[in-house]
């Protein structure tokens, strides 16, 4: 039982390396939203009193979003949220959860990502505390495995 036990790897404590296509865009310390939602839609039938059918329609998928102590990678995200003036392209997205020794838990693809709301730091010397930013992104759904 011992030995299944150390086979196991578990995400104890991880962070989140993002890419988007070709462009690292570095290491989060939390990642939130990763998630898909099946919308039901309901059909009350004629004469059937006992239920009320429900019907699944599409899939939803919730912003994920992407926090760290702010540092140099800040550029990156600033480069990404400015080009969307000129127009935008979906791109394609990888999240990795890492192990705290750089093993790769987990990984997520992502669809058409775009980005939808960037959070700076809130700056006051009378509180002093770890400066952090917040990448909001949108997307279309995730790669199927192995892509």
């Amino acid at each position: 039982m011992s030995s299944v036990l150390q086979e196991v790897d578990t995400a104890v404590s991880v962070c989140f390396v993002v890419k988007l296509d070709d462009v690292d865009l570095g290491v989060f310390s939390s990642c939130e939203g990763l998630g898909c939602e099946v919308v039901m839609e309901t059909r009350e039938e004629g004469g059937n009193n006992s239920f009320v059918w429900q019907l699944p329609s599409r899939l939803k998928y919730p912003n994920v979003k992407l926090t760290r102590p702010l540092g140099k990678d800040t550029e990156k995200i600033a480069t990404w949220i400015s080009s969307m003036a000129a127009g935008y392209t979906r791109r394609t997205a990888t999240i990795e959860a890492m192990s705290t020794d750089g093993q790769v838990v987990a990984q997520w693809g992502l669809l058409d990502v775009v980005p939808v709301r960037w959070t700076g730091p809130s700056l006051a010397a009378d509180a002093p505390k770890v400066l952090t930013e917040t990448i909001e992104i949108a997307h279309h759904g995730f790669l199927p495995a192995g892509r």
